[in-house]
C-alpha cells in the first residue's frame, strides 16, 4: 500500500462511519478533528457494549488528526526557522494529550467484535526535544532584545522580559541564567520618572503645600513599567522628569456683604362673622353662623451677612526626556477653593420667614481661613487630577 493509499483509506472510512454519527461529522466538516474525538470518547466511556460506528469513528478521527499534525510539524521543521519550535512544541503537547485521552479506552473492541487500532507515537520524546529547542529560541531572542534595551530601546527590553517569562512559565522554570536576564530586562524596560514641584508664581507657598502635593502616592502612580520617585538620588539617571510648575496663585480679599430684606406672608389669623345689612350674623340653611377666614399679612426683617474668600491656583504638568532635557508634553491644571458663610438674624414674626431664610437664621459669622489653609486645601484638590495626568500621560513610555 503506497503513501497516498494509506492517507485515503482513513478518509474514506471516516466519511462512511460519520454518516451514522451526524454530530461527530459536523466537527470533522469544520476541521475540528479533536472535537470528533472528544464526542466519540464521551459516548464510549463507561459503556460495556460499544457501538461499532463510534469505535470506527474514533479510530478514523484519531488517524486523521495525527496525520494532520505530523504533516504540519514536518512542514514547520522544513521551514527551518527557530521561532517555529514554539508551535511545534504546542502540537506535540496536543498530540500527547490526545493519546492520553484515548489510551484508557484501549484495547477498544465494539459489541460486534471490531477492534480499533491506534498507532500511538513516542510523543514524550518528541515533546522534550521541541520543548528544549523552543526554550533555546526564546532565550536567544531575549538576549538579542536585551542588547537593544541596553541601547535605550525600552519596548525591546519589555519584549525580552515577556519572552523569558514565557520560557519559564511554559517550558523550564529554571533555565540557565533566565532569572538574572529577566531582572535585567525588567530594569531596562522600566521607565524611571522623577517628580518635582516648582513654584514659579510670585507668591510664597507654605511648606505644607508642597508636602501635600508630594503625597500624591508612589504606589498609586507606579505601574508595570513605570516607577515614580519624589527625591533625586545622587548618581541615579532617570528616564523622565515630571515637573509641576505653579504659575499663578490668586487669593481674594476677605469680603463681607450685608443684605437687609423683608420676608412677608399672608396667613390666616382667626375668623370673621358675615353680617347682614342690620348688623346681625348671617345664618346658613342649618342655622349655623356664617364665618370666613381672617387674612393678615405678617413681616420679618432679615439682616444677612455673607462672607467669602477664594484661592485659585493654576499650574502646568511638563514631561521631559531626562537624557536630552527636552520637553515632551505639557498639560495645564487648575483648581479653586471657595470659603463662604451665611449668617442671618431677624426681627418681627418668625412665621413670615421663607425656607431659605430659616436655614440661615442662627448661623453666626465665622473666622476667615488663613491663606495657607486655603492653599493646602487646593493642593489636596489638585492631587487626583495630577495623579491621573501622570498615570495616563502618553509621553512616558
Amino acid at each position: 500500500m503506497n503513501a497516498q493509499t494509506r492517507i485515503l483509506v482513513p478518509l474514506f472510512l471516516l466519511a462512511f462511519v460519520l454518516t451514522s454519527c451526524q454530530t461527530a461529522q459536523k466537527f470533522v466538516e469544520n476541521g475540528d478533528y479533536d472535537g470528533a474525538i472528544e464526542f466519540c470518547v464521551r459516548k464510549l466511556r463507561g459503556k460495556t457494549k460499544k457501538k461499532t460506528e463510534l469505535v470506527q469513528g474514533l479510530e478514523a478521527a484519531f488517524r486523521k488528526a495525527q496525520a494532520r499534525d505530523l504533516a504540519t510539524v514536518q512542514h514547520l521543521m522544513a521551514d527551518g526557522r527557530a521561532e517555529n519550535w514554539e508551535r511545534i512544541n504546542a502540537i506535540h503537547r496536543d498530540m500527547a494529550a490526545r493519546q492520553r485521552k484515548i489510551s484508557p479506552l484501549t484495547p477498544l473492541v465494539s459489541k460486534d467484535g471490531y477492534r480499533a487500532k491506534f498507532d500511538f507515537l513516542d510523543v514524550a520524546a518528541l515533546e522534550r526535544d521541541s520543548r528544549a529547542k523552543a526554550a533555546e529560541y526564546l532565550y536567544n531572542r531575549a538576549q538579542e532584545l536585551i542588547a537593544k534595551g541596553e541601547k535605550g530601546d525600552k519596548l525591546a527590553a519589555r519584549e525580552a522580559f515577556r519572552a523569558l517569562q514565557e520560557l519559564q512559565t511554559k517550558y523550564y522554570r529554571n533555565f540557565r541564567d533566565a532569572d538574572q536576564l529577566r531582572n535585567t530586562a525588567r530594569d531596562l524596560g522600566t521607565s524611571y520618572v522623577l517628580f518635582e514641584v516648582k513654584n514659579q508664581s510670585d507668591k510664597v507657598l507654605p511648606r505644607t503645600f508642597v508636602d501635600r502635593v508630594m503625597t500624591i502616592g508612589k504606589y498609586e502612580l507606579d505601574s508595570e513599567w513605570k516607577a515614580f520617585y519624589f527625591e533625586a538620588e545622587p548618581g541615579v539617571q532617570y528616564d523622565y522628569k515630571a515637573v509641576f510648575r505653579i504659575r499663578q496663585v490668586d487669593i481674594s480679599p476677605e469680603r463681607v456683604h450685608e443684605r437687609a430684606y423683608v420676608d412677608e406672608k399672608e396667613i390666616q389669623d382667626g375668623w370673621d362673622y358675615v353680617l347682614d345689612s342690620r348688623g346681625n350674623v348671617k345664618k346658613d340653611s342649618l342655622g349655623n353662623d356664617i364665618k370666613v377666614p381672617r387674612k393678615v399679612c405678617i413681616h420679618a426683617n432679615v439682616l444677612e451677612v455673607y462672607q467669602t474668600k477664594a484661592a485659585r491656583l493654576t499650574g502646568v504638568v511638563e514631561i521631559y526626556d531626562a537624557y536630552r532635557n527636552t520637553r515632551l508634553d505639557s498639560h495645564e491644571l487648575s483648581t479653586e477653593i471657595l470659603f463662604e458663610n451665611y449668617a442671618s438674624t431677624y426681627t418681627g414674626d418668625r412665621r413670615a420667614l421663607s425656607e431659605s431664610s430659616k436655614r440661615r437664621i442662627g448661623n453666626s459669622p465665622q473666622p476667615f481661613p488663613r491663606d495657607e489653609d486655603l492653599l493646602v486645601q487646593a493642593a489636596e484638590r489638585l492631587k487626583p487630577d495630577l495623579r491621573d495626568e501622570l498615570r495616563r500621560n502618553r509621553a512616558i513610555l
